[in-house]
């Protein structure tokens, strides 16, 4: 029996020759060209694949993938875009997209994600939202360094209360095991535990996926829906680089959270929840409040109890026991069986300065087993590392109004092209950072 694909493209040209290279691969193609026939075929038909454009005459392939996460329809889920629309498009995979082309499309790179999609979806049915309860939650390692260990006794101790808590660090430090760990250890662990990317929620699709909405409501309603806060009742709520919020969206996230009532989008009749609000970032609040781009009443909500996640280059105490721990979910991953890592590879592992945190040591690991032999890691399977950090104070490069391209050129140099480093010198985020980059045309 033939594969099905759902096409959703409105070029008719470039739509027939998709639907014309799939039928000679084997494929049993539908091509549709706008949301709505998509949302009609879904609605009536099951799918092995679903390739959308990003662009499309009554909505986008957000809309889309919005409603199959509504249906649960697990069919790997592909966005093609242009290359303007490339970091909406990243931002569709962090809401369950499987993957993105950026057209003009290759065929022999279109049949390799497609491949990948189809492998992926045989060993792990599509997941669009991060939900669990306390029966399902991933392994937590803990670390024995004296700093996390303080981290640890703050998360005892808010973490049987009802109180907010406002969690902060670098990217890649973790925050989010440091929210599971709250949940589990709060009177909530039997309710859900939600995450939510508020950097990938957009102004138009932020209020529906936190506080639902009815059918009708927008051009893809195609029924009643509900929101993160419904969904989410009695338990917690993480809300991952909350900075990102849009603006106009924390004001009814405030609202929900003082009052614990959400009002879907469409609706005139408020809906009481209960859940309990983790949030994290990497940004400095209290400067995006001067910069009027965080309310001040929000933070203060959010913030009744903060924790600050301290980086991996100051818990090097905590790097031998993550390395095994990310060696063994490499094993697994690869189909590997190596079970040692030698003296020297971990002490090089202990002096380099890890700005990626654990989400760089993880990267490290899993490709050090994969070029791995004789069941154990070696310092010949690791990467070359940077052989010095950059050493001068964030003050010595912080950016200044005028020749803004020329500072940013000077930090890349400086940091070796290391962007978080980079960042550092800037004083800014690594999000601003991108955004100027961007803005002068220098290459990413």
């Amino acid at each position: 029996m033939s594969r099905r694909i759902l096409i959703v493209e409105d070029d008719a040209a470039f739509g027939t020759m998709l639907r014309t290279w799939f039928t000679k691969n084997a494929w049993d193609p539908v091509l549709v060209s706008r949301v709505s026939a998509a949302e009609k075929e879904l609605c009536d038909n099951d799918f092995d694949l679903i390739l959308s454009d990003l662009r499309l005459p009554d909505g986008d392939g957000i809309m889309l993938l919005t409603c199959t996460r509504e249906r649960n329809i697990t069919a790997p889920f592909i966005i093609m875009t242009g290359y303007a629309d490339v970091q909406t498009a990243v931002n569709a995979m962090k809401l369950g997209a499987y993957d993105y082309l950026r057209k003009p499309i290759n065929p022999v790179i279109l049949q390799q994600k497609i491949e990948m999609a189809l492998s992926a979806e045989q060993k792990e049915p599509a997941r669009t939202r991060k939900s669990s309860s306390a029966k399902d939650v991933k392994k937590v390692v803990k670390g024995k360094s004296d700093v996390i260990q303080r981290v640890y006794r703050h998360v005892a101790l808010v973490a049987p209360t009802k109180m907010s808590v406002l969690i902060l660090g670098e990217s890649g430090t973790g925050k989010e095991y440091i929210a599971r760990m709250i949940h589990e250890q709060s009177k909530r662990s039997d309710k859900p535990y939600i995450a939510v990317d508020c950097g990938s929620l957009s102004k138009e699709l932020a209020p529906s996926e936190l506080f639902g909405h009815l059918k009708g409501s927008f051009t893809s309603a195609i029924g009643d829906k509900k929101g993160v806060f419904e969904e989410a009742k009695g338990g917690t709520v993480f809300l991952d680089e909350v900075g990102n919020l849009p603006y106009d969206v924390q004001k009814q996230l405030l609202r929900a959270l003082q009052e614990q009532k959400v009002r879907p989008v469409g609706s005139t009749q408020d809906v009481k929840v209960d859940v309990r609000i983790i949030a994290a970032t990497n940004e400095d609040l209290l400067r995006a409040i001067e910069n009027g781009g965080f309310r001040q009443d929000l933070y203060h909500r959010i913030n009744e109890f903060s924790i600050e996640v301290p980086p991996l280059r100051d818990r090097i105490d905590d790097i031998e026991e993550f390395a095994y721990h990310f060696l063994e979910a490499a094993n697994e991953e690869l189909d590997k069986d190596i079970d040692h890592i030698t003296d020297d590879a971990l002490e090089l592992l202990r002096r380099q300065r890890w700005d990626g945190n654990l989400r760089e040591l993880r990267n490290v690991i899993r490709r050090a087993a994969l070029f791995a032999e004789n069941h154990e890691i070696t310092v010949d399977n690791l990467p070359v590392f940077a052989t010095a950090a950059v050493k001068e104070k964030p003050d010595d490069m912080a950016l200044r109004p005028g020749d803004e391209k020329e500072q940013i050129a000077a930090a890349l140099n400086k940091a070796r092209g290391n962007k978080t480093v980079a960042a550092r010198l800037l004083q800014i985020d690594r999000k601003t950072l991108y955004n100027k980059m961007h803005l002068y045309g220098m290459d990413l």
